[in-house]
């Protein structure tokens, strides 16, 4: 099998040639369909996270060990299986995999929140990924049905983008989308955010982002405005817009820039969630909270029992947001534009692909 191999941090990708993996017990082998390409692959690419304050959250210190085949939004279809897991899957079936593997015994996973799991090993992340010919998957329970006439490119994103975006949504809660919320960020995340709230019939958002490109899809993915945040009337037009203040903000770029611009937006007894791993840090005046009734909270993807949930609703009807395939080969080139931001939209891989 070939591999897109990260050798070195921040290195360009090696192609690497291993023997295929050969699948035992409940394991399952796909050959890879399609694999997004996601900016968490962009901070293992560089070997961690910006703690803020100098300090950086190491790939190495948690286990990652190099070389390392990245990739966690993955279409595959069942090559082979173990003994255990022959009954449980279908031979040349398609499946979406559920990439937050986890040990699935301790109190955490049996209540369901795997994605919250102490010891994870995620797909892509602490084991081998999509970047790939092929990917073995630990147990059948992490193979995902997909819905009829969706392609392996276009559902692939669901995984991770839009796991993590209707998470954030689920932590709003029904009643804080019955107005517009705001959307910080148009990138892959951003837009999907808006394809899923117009497929659950809530009131839409508003999206800010300084890239006119990614404004222009924002738009065109159903957003009631598109601002850019860095300009003098962004204020005025955001008040325009958003009659009665702005009650619920979703950031998928989690940087200092994007804190304040929510802090200084959120209205009282409003809600803040952060999804984007962008890093830094700020200092909060701690009575701002309880004066202000505002709740702030992280969202890191999304429970298998939440995709599975999702999945039912792309079944309903689901806009699809702007894809861009690439082969397997550029996968290097590919992370590349997106950490320049030239990507508007999912960068999918696929194997085989044309150049």
């Amino acid at each position: 099998m070939k591999s897109l191999a990260l050798t070195e941090y921040r290195a360009p990708l090696e192609c690497v040639e291993t023997t295929t993996p050969v699948p035992k017990g409940n394991e399952v082998l796909l050959r890879v369909s399609a694999c997004g390409v996601c900016h968490t692959d962009l901070h293992i690419w560089e070997g961690g996270y910006d703690l803020g304050g100098g300090k950086m959250m190491k790939m190495s210190d948690r286990g990652q060990k190099l070389p390392h085949t990245m990739g966690h939004e993955v279409v595959g279809e069942v090559i082979a299986a173990g003994e255990d897991a022959l009954r449980l899957v279908e031979a040349g079936r398609t499946y979406l995999v559920y990439p937050w593997f986890v040990c699935g015994e301790c109190q955490v996973c049996k209540n369901s929140d795997e994605h919250l799991c102490p010891t994870p090993q995620y797909l892509g992340v602490l084991r081998p990924g999509g970047y790939a010919d092929y990917v073995l998957i630990p147990h059948p329970r992490y193979l995902i049905d997909i819905p009829a006439g969706i392609p392996p490119e276009q559902a692939a994103p669901y995984a991770c983008s839009g796991l993590t975006a209707y998470s954030a949504l689920k932590k709003l809660g029904p009643g804080r989308l019955k107005k517009p919320i705001l959307i910080v960020g148009a990138g892959g995340l951003g837009l999907m955010c808006l394809s899923l709230l117009k497929a659950m019939g809530q009131s839409g958002a508003i999206v800010a982002d300084i890239d006119p490109d990614k404004q222009c899809a924002a738009l065109a993915a159903g957003a009631i405005a598109a601002l850019d945040p860095t300009k003098a009337d962004f204020a005025a037009l955001l008040a325009e817009s958003a009659e009665g203040g702005i009650h619920a903000i979703i950031d998928f770029v989690g940087s200092p820039a994007s804190w304040d611009l929510s802090m200084g937006t959120l209205a009282k007894g409003g809600a803040y969630v952060i999804v984007g791993l962008f890093g830094g840090e700020r200092t909060l005046s701690l009575a701002t909270l309880p004066l202000r009734a505002i709740t702030v909270s992280g969202s890191f993807v999304g429970s298998r029992r939440d995709l599975i949930e999702l999945m039912s609703l792309v079944r309903t009807g689901v806009d699809q947001m702007p894809i861009v395939t690439r082969p397997l080969d550029n996968a290097h080139e590919t992370l590349s534009d997106l950490r320049e931001g030239r990507v508007v939209g999912r960068a999918v891989l696929v194997p085989g692909g044309p150049s």
